[in-house]
């Protein structure tokens, strides 16, 4: 059976629709919203700015995907700038501890191709009892949403091929889930 998603855009726009049918007033972040309409980490990097001001609908649609309370921590284009074949975004909500590998965690890959690829997504936790969360499929909007409870620090990995027969990889990426020292 297919994977049947919705496009983060389109999504974004029902769910708006909807809430202002039937008049549920929209919540307020504690923080304000960057100008993209998303709350960024006060610790992400210019890069991850940079990709939420380019793109502010899709780093807001993403972070509607994963739920209320997630901050952008990460957003990175793949393989590389130049060759935007997919974004990953990575968000996370602070734990009251403060301590950044007790933070919840949500990552999202889109696909910034105009066709369906197999993609594999996947979040693990910096806690090895905790593992991994991944979701696999061939998507023409995104892979995920895929969350830890305590997935601060630990890693994402993005996937992206033609098929998944494909022995080769137009995208094979592993980074950091959120910003640690």
């Amino acid at each position: 059976m297919p994977n049947i998603r919705c496009n983060v855009r389109t999504f974004l726009t029902i769910a708006g629709l909807i809430t202002a049918w039937i008049g549920i007033p929209q919540a307020q972040a504690a923080e304000p919203a960057a100008p993209t309409g998303v709350q960024i980490a006060p610790h992400a990097s210019a890069n991850t700015r940079h990709i939420a001001a380019a793109d502010p609908v899709a780093a807001k649609a993403a972070a509607v995907v994963c739920g209320s309370g997630y901050i952008l921590e990460n957003a990175d284009r793949l393989p590389d700038p130049s060759n935007r074949l997919g974004t990953l975004f990575t968000y996370y909500i602070p734990s009251p501890s403060g301590t950044p590998d007790n933070d919840p965690t949500c990552a999202i890959f889109d696909n910034n191709t105009s066709s369906a690829k197999w993609m594999k997504l996947k979040l693990c936790s910096n806690w090895i009892a905790d593992g991994c969360a991944e979701d696999t499929g061939r998507f023409t909007s995104y892979a995920g949403p895929v969350y830890r409870a305590r997935g601060g620090c630990g890693k994402v990995y993005a996937i992206m091929k033609t098929s998944a027969g494909s022995s080769t990889a137009l995208i094979d990426a592993i980074r950091n889930a959120t910003n640690c020292d």
